[in-house]
């Protein structure tokens, strides 16, 4: 099984980056999470235009994975631009119809996170809620390593990243790309 994983920051070091790679780490035997690092260079959403590569690998990339993984930042109580960006791309050839989604916070969101669920209800993608948890990061400086040595931080990561796989298993045998 193949998860692709996608931050809503262009900051390597953000809380919500370190998170996605820390699941990675954490995700059971035999799964393989890719992380999307192409935000920054996608171009600004237009529907009159096909977008070129930059587009298409994102594409590819939602289209080759069994399921995604979401976690993103809250600016200015709201989703980042270059994030609402990149999901403005997956409407029109409908990448995350029935594909089943699951929304990680590395702390509390009130308004960002409830924007992105409904994007992604609106894009029809199924939200695993078992795997769908904040990991209340305690500040906003914290490393992949520091994650991983936490049980605090790790066990719920890793527990949401097994509900993810067993979501995708049991609710959405379908989805499972050949």
């Amino acid at each position: 099984m193949t998860l692709l994983a996608i931050s809503g920051s262009l900051r390597v070091a953000s809380s919500n980056s370190v998170l996605l790679r820390a699941a990675k780490t954490l995700a059971p035997e035999g799964i393989e999470v890719r992380l999307y690092e192409g935000m920054g260079e996608l171009p600004h959403f237009n529907p009159e235009i096909d977008g070129g590569e930059t587009v298409a690998v994102l594409k590819r990339a939602v289209i080759e994975a069994d399921g995604v993984v979401f976690c993103t930042p809250e600016y200015v109580h709201g989703l980042p631009g270059s994030f609402k960006n990149l999901l403005d791309w997956l409407v029109s050839d409908g990448e995350l119809w029935d594909k089943p989604v699951a929304v990680l916070s590395a702390r509390k969101s009130e308004f960002a996170e409830p924007q992105l669920r409904e994007i992604l209800r609106t894009l029809m993608a199924p939200i695993c809620e078992d795997a769908s948890v904040t990991v209340p990061f305690p500040t906003n400086k914290i490393g992949e390593s520091e994650v991983l040595n936490s049980p605090e931080l790790a066990e719920p990561l890793g527990t949401a990243m097994a509900a993810f796989v067993r979501c995708i298993e049991e609710s959405y045998p379908d989805a499972l790309v050949p």
